[in-house]
């Protein structure tokens, strides 16, 4: 690798590149002893792989950001002082992923390398483990349907088998929660910084933007600035999401109510398509309209399911009426139990996980069944040796 240490101070370049010199041996380092703003770290068309970079003023920082937004491609270890947590984000929405205060020990900034240096290696393993995930989409066909509260909630359900790894994507990009549904945790990363350094993604950065919720899902989160929607391009979307497929096996998308070049990408990507209403007239119309564009889409029959959220049997509209108005034979059917779910919402806990044996809980189970069916496990034992020598 190509390593360059840009410092003010002689002593820390000297030092850093010693330890750099041992723990990556053959790389190329070089050392530039001046405040960033000064230094042009490609030159005459040579450029590192790797930037080392202290910034000892606002200047030098506002240098740096210049130069990520440029290089995206490159890899930065930054060495600062005031480390704020406005700073620490302001540097990740930069694309700098490995920060360290100042002054930093030889060793600190060496292991910050390293830790780099491997991320080169997750896409190749991932690939090998020849994992290709489904992606399954939920889309409301209306505000307010609940399909968020589904998607994070079958995503849980989802995780709670073994070994499964399972993503939620939030592309409910100006007012997605979809977190909020599983954790009270707050993200540090959300999918528009993804985006941001798209140039940058392998599976190490995908995984490190994501909310780790529990032992096998993880969350990617909308924006927490509604302005950083603009940042999330439909190309983005396809990236993440080939992406995803290698890494877990469920990726269950929260596409939301607005129907976007964003929205769209990942649909056209999704395995199933997942659209949630209510026994509503203005449901109904509204789905009526969402079919009508999933027809010029040419998406095929059997890739839509319609889930029918919050319903009672003394409903005016049937399920029956609803079938005929769609024009489907089928449709999912979560039942109403408005004080389980609102409490499951308002903990930000699962409802599988605050009321196992509910009846939401049972039938979100079910429609995680249906979504994904879990595969029998071998037989083993005696009677194992029955069955192996029985005839087909």
């Amino acid at each position: 690798m190509k390593l360059k240490i840009v410092s003010p101070a002689a002593a820390h370049a000297e030092t850093w590149q010693a330890a750099l010199q041992a723990a990556q041996p053959g790389s190329e380092i070089t050392t530039t002893i001046q405040p960033l703003h000064r230094v042009n770290v490609l030159v005459n068309g040579s450029r590192p792989d790797l930037v080392i970079a202290e910034t000892t003023d606002l200047v030098d920082f506002e240098a740096l950001e210049r130069l990520a937004q440029a290089h995206p491609e490159l890899e930065y270890v930054l060495v600062a002082g005031d480390l704020t947590p406005e700073f620490l984000m302001r540097a990740m929405r930069a694309g700098v992923r490995e920060v360290l205060p100042s002054p930093a020990s030889p060793a600190a900034v060496a292991e910050a390398v390293q830790r780099l240096v491997r991320k080169r290696a997750p896409v190749a393993a991932a690939a090998a483990a020849d994992r290709h995930g489904e992606v399954l989409a939920f889309v409301s066909s209306k505000g307010g349907s609940g399909s968020t509260f589904i998607a994070a909630n079958v995503a849980h359900i989802l995780a709670g088998r073994e070994g499964a790894r399972v993503a939620l994507i939030d592309l409910n990009l100006q007012f997605g929660d979809a977190v909020l549904f599983v954790s009270s945790a707050q993200p540090q990363s959300h999918v528009a910084d993804v985006a941001r350094n798209i140039q940058r993604l392998d599976a190490e950065l995908l995984q490190s933007s994501m909310a780790q919720i529990g032992p096998q899902l993880w969350v990617l989160a909308a924006p927490d600035d509604p302005a950083r929607a603009v940042d999330v391009q439909p190309q983005h979307v396809e990236t993440i999401l080939a992406l995803a497929r290698t890494m877990f096996d469920y990726i269950i998308v929260d596409a939301g109510r607005s129907l976007s070049a964003v929205t769209l990408k990942a649909l056209d990507q999704c395995d199933g398509l997942y659209a949630v209403l209510q026994l509503t007239l203005p449901f109904i119309r509204d789905a009526r309209h969402l079919r009508d564009v999933f027809r010029s889409l040419d998406y095929p029959a059997r890739k839509i399911h319609w889930v029918v959220n919050r319903h009672t049997k003394s409903g005016e509209i049937t399920l029956a009426d609803l079938k005929k108005a769609l024009g489907v034979d089928d449709v999912i059917v979560l039942p109403n139990q408005y004080d389980v779910v609102a409490s499951s919402v308002n903990q930000g806990v699962p409802v599988d996980k605050l009321a196992s044996s509910s009846a939401i809980t049972k039938a979100l189970r079910e429609l995680a069944a249906a979504i994904a069916p879990e595969k029998a496990r071998a037989r083993s034992g005696w009677l194992s040796g029955l069955f192996r020598g029985a005839a087909p």
